[in-house]
């Protein structure tokens, strides 16, 4: 399943006019309950690309007679890839994560060229969706995934798939077998409890233990295929699935394991993880599957996780002179370039300004399913977005995240999509100056929302226990709020930054123009390279009048002389 209509209530197949182009950089991480403050199991996914319209899917439950097929349309381009037999009963998925909380991302990794060619009809992001429709747990997910592959074949590239619920987290790392093979080859890891996972467009499960079925799973052929190709000829125990089916390279660490270093880094400080590990200039260094975390995480701080841009470190990207006079950490694209014959690169932070929409996932199973599960939602890129919760039972999403057929071509002030690149697009601009402004609205609503929370959740329970049905339509009501308040308050952001930047100025809170002026270090940049033309000349000494001399001072009196003592004569 791919692009969804926020008010579809119809059984039959989504048809190939619901089209998402392609999402080939995502970014996840899995965060096992025993890691979390509040026994949650969390994760996360960012959606990026530069062709996604990032909006809130969502299906409802629905019951399929015998013989009822389902149309599978390919999630990137939204081609018609074949029909398969629908399930006689499907579960109700919003966004990413279904009403059993069960949740699922995704980071694609490509890898080698000689698995390239779809040889089946299941593409990856059919997979996330079909799961979510069909399974209430991971590991039954794992299942539904890897049989459609097996019986319907395969029609992408390599995948990370980040696999969740309430009790535990997975990871799955699937390829094709390449042009006329049908099938994939596969293997998949449970996080050991209180560790945090991540895969960023790299396949990151190496060696793997062969008969510990409760933590790791594989298809039967993912050595022998191997072997058969000519790939990997050492004992069974060596085998490493990353390195056989998707050397790093530079690019892959740089551009891939450089953002799960920087997960990494900030949860677990202790363990003083250099920047080799990311730069590319130590290829034989290689990050662990998983680390624990220095403290206990709780959601704010995964979502601050997710709001990267490598700061504090040798690949900060507000520090050079890309980032332009208000330190802006992002890069337009392409990532790569060439001055004078030699080739460079700009550095691939985890925020992105090309994210259709990004999650955190939250599970937890001391609730009834419904309410345990929180999507905390957003559009645009991670570092401007605001997370606004939407229940794992709603049975209806907010229009302004869900506005239609998806289009990227057309503005609307009724898609948040549209709403929140406008503010980005304007806050790129004057990075240090906006992001303050736009970080402290995000911050008061975000705030507002995880203040509210345990009240919410105690009036949804107590709903509950009466009716469930009567909790579900609560929780739909209060997210659908919350995701219009966002919606409206983003809008009147948008206008507030006009009025306060307009022209390059900054009015105050008293409604008074400022100039401001550039930093001095973005002065002496400018000096530095046009300098002579910019400079200008000495100003011209001005001529000293010639002194005037003082008027002389007035002649004393002339001093009669004393008169001369009177001398008796001599006698």
């Amino acid at each position: 399943m791919n692009r969804r209509f926020a008010n579809l209530l119809t059984a039959l197949p989504l048809t190939a006019a619901l089209v998402a182009p392609p999402v080939l950089a995502c970014t996840s991480m899995v965060v096992s309950k025993g890691a979390t403050k509040d026994g949650a199991t969390l994760m996360t996914y960012s959606a990026d690309s530069h062709e996604l319209y990032g909006e809130l899917y969502h299906t409802p439950a629905r019951r399929n007679g015998p013989g009822a097929m389902r149309d599978i349309i390919e999630w990137d381009t939204g081609k018609f890839l074949g029909r398969i037999p629908d399930a006689p009963e499907t579960y109700s998925v919003v966004g990413n994560m279904n009403e059993h909380q069960l949740s699922i991302g995704e980071s694609t990794f490509t890898g080698r060229d000689e698995l390239a060619g779809p040889a089946g009809i299941i593409d990856y992001g059919s997979l996330i969706y079909i799961a979510l429709e069909r399974a209430k747990t991971a590991r039954e997910a794992i299942q539904v995934m890897t049989q459609l592959v097996a019986e319907h074949g395969y029609a992408s590239t390599g995948e990370t798939f980040s696999i969740a619920d309430p009790k535990e987290a997975w990871l799955m790392e699937l390829i094709g077998k390449g042009k006329g093979q049908k099938g994939a080859v596969w293997v998949a890891r449970k996080l050991p409890e209180g560790y945090i996972s991540a895969h960023a467009n790299q396949a990151r499960i190496r060696q793997f233990p062969l008969d510990d079925k409760e933590n790791t799973l594989y298809s039967k052929d993912v050595i022998s295929f191997a072997r058969e190709k000519g790939w990997f000829k050492g004992a069974d125990k060596d085998f490493s699935f990353a390195d056989t089916y998707h050397p790093l390279d530079f690019g892959g660490q740089r551009f891939a394991e450089g953002r799960v270093w920087s997960i990494f880094r900030r949860a677990a400080p202790s363990m003083k993880l250099g920047v080799e590990y990311a730069d590319g200039s130590a290829p034989n260094k290689r990050l662990d599957l998983w680390v624990k975390p220095d403290k206990k995480l709780s959601v704010q701080d995964v979502m601050a996780l997710m709001r990267d841009h490598f700061e504090g470190t040798p690949l900060d990207m507000t520090k050079d002179v890309g980032a332009g006079p208000y330190a802006a950490p992002y890069r337009w694209r392409p990532m790569t370039w060439e001055v004078d014959g030699k080739k460079y690169v700009h550095e691939r932070a985890i925020s992105t300004q090309q994210t259709g929409f990004s999650l955190v996932a939250q599970m937890r199973a001391s609730m009834p399913a419904p309410i345990g599960g929180v999507l905390w939602f957003g559009v645009d890129d991670t570092a401007m977005t605001v997370y606004t919760p939407m229940y794992a039972g709603i049975r209806d999403v907010p229009k302004n995240f869900a506005v239609g057929v998806a289009n990227r071509g057309t503005f609307s002030w009724d898609s948040s999509f549209w709403v929140f690149n406008w503010v980005s697009n304007q806050a790129y601009a004057r990075w240090s100056d906006m992001s303050v402004d736009v970080q402290r609205e995000q911050n008061a609503l975000e705030g507002q929302f995880f203040a509210d929370q345990a009240e919410v959740e105690k009036a949804a329970l107590e709903q509950y226990k009466r009716s469930p049905e009567e909790a579900r339509q609560y929780l739909t009501a209060y997210s659908v709020k919350q995701g219009e308040k966002v919606h409206s308050r983003w809008r009147k952001l948008g206008e507030n930054l006009l009025v306060k930047y307009i022209d390059g100025n900054v009015r105050d809170e008293q409604g008074k123009v400022n100039h401001p002026k550039y930093s001095e270090e973005w002065y002496r940049r400018i000096a530095k390279e046009k300098g002579k033309a910019l400079e200008m000349p000495p100003e011209p000494k001005k001529e000293e009048p010639a002194p005037v001399a003082a008027p002389a001072a007035p002649a004393a009196p002339a001093q009669k002389p004393a008169p001369k003592p009177t001398v008796a004569p001599a006698p």
